[in-house]
């Protein structure tokens, strides 16, 4: 399973959206795979996620997102920095 980005950037309020896909794309379980994704944050207090795979930045610091389904994972390092 591969994410749409390996890392992203915010600043608090920002929202973004990361996708997760099965890898390879057209593996004959692929569809599967894809359907039963969900995600998770590592500290919401920090970023929280969506079940769409969009991220809100909540305050500064790190937290990684990780798209799950079945024995597959995938994430997403994510840095919150201040608001401008």
């Amino acid at each position: 399973m591969t994410m749409s980005q390996a890392t992203a950037s915010m600043k608090v309020g920002d929202t973004k959206t990361v996708t997760a896909a099965a890898d390879p794309v057209d593996a004959d379980d692929a569809a599967a795979v894809n359907g039963a994704i969900t995600y998770a944050s590592s500290d919401e207090a920090v970023a929280t996620v969506a079940a769409d795979g969009t991220i809100t930045a909540v305050a500064e610091g790190t937290a990684n997102i990780t798209a799950t389904s079945g024995s597959f994972t995938a994430s997403v390092k994510v840095t919150v920095s201040a608001a401008a």
